[in-house]
């Protein structure tokens, strides 16, 4: 076939047999049959046990790599994936080049996916997968927003789950732990197949290598020229253009190969995608009464806790001043803890009845409802008494990131059970994992656009109004965030963001920050600290 044939660009750059597009179905299906052969053979002797097939006898399946076909846009696309990361992905910060690098890399995927894929092959991104990607967008999004760390390390690590969902799409027969990280795993999966895929286009390798050498060419000749020509000109390339020190092309070098691997992996993905899941029949494991009777017990067990100390649950610091000897850290650290330990294992218990619990009665699915929604129920008031002990905590000794956390947990495991009721309704619970994870990365995005460390700074000075003391130590270890809280509050809040604004380094375009830029805008009193 040759390079200038339009349909080159829809079919893999190697040469392959027509219906090639189902080679990796049938290096799956030789998987299963390898599997198969392994087990035990009927021998010639009646009675006798059933004989081993031996090793050396069993029939060799291909690596994956060496039989999925590889389309001829996954290379450009990965290596110029993997420049625009270098460049533009500020590592060391929050910025504004995270999500647009993750806007490239998601294009690039998807260009290449849909050039590869026959015309009549169905689509693989539905919905569902392009709410998986504006949600990994919007996840990264947040540090051209926030300059917290901590919160963006968080945001970027929820956008690696649902980015792989994205690109996974349906629910598959893997477990879930696989689909939130397909991408990764297939990225070193891949690594054979682009060794594969360099090997076999060496004359379009070629190309590609005199291209940039031409480009590199040109700047090197013109660049130098035009600098000189204008002090304007060469100010603005001095801007954009970092020392080229031995950590900078570390940098660009790891990027590189993170955005590389990241395009290829969700391409090698795409080209042999994992065989959807199906609602087959379900197998109950132990009978009836293995599951009633421990759930029941746990019911009455929960049931009397909340009767018995209904009251205490919601007491909050009225408890606190009643019980005589009994602080407000022992109180909140005298059950939070438990009452989280309770709130996780009941949400096993839960899942694992929704999985193997058997319901082929109708007894028995009336009877699911109402001890697993009961348990639900009872599940949520103690998510409530957790977040309740956890508040007279922070009330009596201040807010923190960490305390913060687990109250965004709390109430995200509250609305967890919410979707364990929704799905006793027909006791389908497939669609549970995936829902969890979307609650929990909205969760995140909800926390920064409330910009947590700018509430905590608001209510740890809120305290100190009401004489409490205020720890500006504490404070002084945020980020740029709280700067507009802390400045318009306090009297001396040259003391507090001293330490906030000391060395706020100058960010590049692709570093760029709102609250950074914010901060710079800042102009405080000079105070006397002491």
């Amino acid at each position: 076939m040759s390079e200038t044939d339009p349909e080159s660009t829809r079919r893999p750059a190697h040469a392959v047999p027509p219906g090639a597009e189902g080679a990796a179905r049938g290096w799956a299906e030789s998987v299963l049959q390898a599997a198969k052969t392994q087990e035990s053979v009927e021998p010639g002797a009646p009675g006798l046990p059933k004989a081993q097939v031996p090793v050396l006898m069993l029939p060799v399946t291909p690596p994956k790599s060496e039989v999925v076909p590889m389309a001829s846009a996954v290379l450009p696309a990965a290596g110029a994936a993997g420049l625009v990361a270098a460049v533009v992905v500020p590592l060391d910060r929050p910025g504004i080049g995270w999500v647009l690098t993750a806007a490239v890399l998601a294009g690039a995927i998807f260009a290449v996916d849909r050039r590869a894929r026959p015309r009549d092959a169905p689509r693989h991104f539905t919905r569902a997968s392009a709410g998986w990607a504006a949600l990994s967008l919007a996840l990264l999004a947040v540090g051209a927003v926030r300059a917290s760390g901590w919160l963006f390390i968080l945001c970027g690590l929820a956008a690696v789950v649902t980015g792989s969902l994205a690109v996974v799409g349906r629910r598959t027969m893997n477990t879930t732990f696989y689909d939130v990280l397909a991408v990764p795993i297939e990225a070193f999966g891949s690594i054979p197949w682009v060794a594969r895929g360099l090997r076999g286009s060496g004359r379009q390798r070629g190309r590609v290598f005199g291209a940039v050498l031409a480009a590199v060419a040109v700047v090197v000749v013109f660049l130098p020229l035009l600098t000189s020509a204008d002090a304007a000109f060469a100010h603005f390339v001095g801007e954009i253009v970092p020392d080229l020190g031995a950590g900078t092309i570390f940098r660009w070098g790891f990027l590189f190969c993170v955005a590389l691997f990241g395009v290829t992996g969700a391409c090698y993905l795409l080209a042999s995608p994992p065989f959807p899941a199906a609602d087959g029949p379900r197998t109950a494991q132990g009978d009836r009464l293995l599951w009633t009777l421990p759930l029941a017990t746990l019911v009455v067990l929960f049931a009397g806790f909340v009767g018995v100390r209904i009251a205490v649950l919601f007491g909050g610091k009225d408890y606190v001043l009643r019980t005589g000897g009994l602080t407000s850290a022992e109180y909140a650290r005298g059950g939070f803890w438990q009452l989280c330990a309770c709130t996780v294992l009941t949400l096993g218990i839960i899942s694992a009845a929704l999985r193997w619990g058997p319901r082929e009665l109708k007894g028995d699915r009336i009877g699911q409802r109402i001890l697993l929604g009961a348990l639900a129920a009872l599940s949520l008031v103690l998510v409530l008494s957790a977040l309740s002990r956890m508040w007279t905590y922070q009330e009596a000794y201040g807010f923190t990131v960490l305390r913060l956390l687990v109250e965004v947990c709390e109430i995200w495991l509250g609305c967890v059970f919410l979707l364990v009721g929704v799905s006793l309704v027909r006791l389908r619970s497939a669609w549970l994992p995936r829902a969890a994870i979307a609650t929990a990365a909205a969760a995140l995005l909800a926390l920064a656009v409330a910009d947590p460390e700018a509430l905590i700074a608001g209510a740890n000075i809120d305290r100190a109004a009401q004489g409490k003391p205020l720890d500006t130590r504490y404070l002084g270890g945020f980020s740029t965030d709280i700067v507009p809280v802390v400045a318009q509050r306090l009297p001396d809040a040259g003391c507090v963001l001293r330490p906030v604004l000391r060395d706020l380094p100058d960010d590049s375009w692709p570093g760029w920050n709102l609250s950074r830029a914010s901060a710079r805008a800042v102009r405080l009193s000079a105070v006397d600290c002491g």
